[in-house]
């Protein structure tokens, strides 16, 4: 059986010769540039970012407040002296993540649905 022929090596300095080989296409977006949008759908794309800006918002600020309340309530026992420090870990460090997990699928939920609405309004499909 005879061997493959190695390819010879290339040592690559600069860019190939006009010519060479085919040049890369040029990336282009799919929708034109907000500037050069017709006014209705730019209310429309203002619309939708501020949508996704108050559900970003109620799901920092709902956790915000959730995971700063927690130390808080922790910090003093029930009449029953201070809680121990494993409790609070384990609090802090596990079952707050049912909790991240809940907020980040009500937000990609939300995400979504603002999404589909914009392309209906837009007239996509």
């Amino acid at each position: 059986m005879a061997a493959e022929p190695v390819p010879r090596r290339e040592v690559v300095t600069r860019r190939p010769a006009p010519g060479a080989t085919a040049a890369p296409v040029a990336y282009r977006p799919v929708t034109a540039p907000p500037g050069r949008l017709p006014p209705a759908a730019r209310g429309e794309v203002r619309r939708l970012i501020r949508a996704q800006l108050r559900a970003g918002l109620a799901v920092g600020g709902t956790l915000a407040v959730l995971v700063a309340a927690l130390p808080l309530l922790l910090r003093q026992g029930h009449g029953d002296g201070p809680v121990p420090p494993l409790v609070v870990w384990a609090v802090l460090g596990v079952a707050v993540y049912p909790l991240f997990l809940a907020l980040a699928g009500w937000y990609v939920r939300r995400a979504e649905r603002n999404e589909r609405a914009y392309r209906r309004a837009a007239g996509g499909s």
